[in-house]
């Protein structure tokens, strides 16, 4: 009979990643469908969670703004004569916006994607620091707490 070797795995187990930014009480490392393979996958999937973590955050951000109507004073277009307070709140109000300033938004979200947050960086920091609010290298217990929280609060903003 021929001799029985052993499959070596390069999955990853749960264990592993309990110690990862992200895994946190109470649930540590949530995997319930077993995508996560192998440590590429891992951070690529995690690196698209905080994206959308921070575009989710950004559009909660924009709700509240619009639905308490604050406004900006002066004219969204003002060759259209259209003023900022003139936008209805919802889905609606995206149709009040002339052609040309959507086409501005699409082109600024672009150049975001592509040349100044670019998605091939993985790790999502992106050199943006803020006095001594998130001065990482001096203190490493922050960094970690401010990236659990973006985390944390990029999944609630996605629910």
């Amino acid at each position: 009979a021929p001799a029985q070797t052993g499959k070596a795995s390069t999955s990853l187990q749960a264990s592993e990643l309990d110690q990862e930014i992200g895994a946190v009480a109470p649930l540590g490392f949530f995997d319930p469908l077993g995508y996560i393979t192998d440590e590429e996958t891992f951070v690529r999937y995690r690196a698209v969670e905080r994206k959308h973590g921070r575009i989710a955050m950004m559009a909660m951000l924009g709700t509240f703004v619009h639905n308490n109507k604050w406004t900006f004073d002066g004219y969204l277009s003002p060759s259209s004569n259209l003023k900022f307070s003139d936008i209805d709140s919802g889905i609606g109000g995206l149709f009040q916006v002339p052609i040309a300033g959507l086409a501005q938004i699409i082109g600024v979200c672009a150049l975001v994607e592509l040349a100044w947050w670019p998605a091939s960086q993985l790790d999502g920091d992106y050199g943006v620091r803020v006095g001594d609010w998130n001065n990482w290298d001096e203190e490493p217990a922050r960094e970690l707490r401010q990236k659990n929280a973006e985390l944390n609060n990029g999944r609630a903003a996605m629910m």
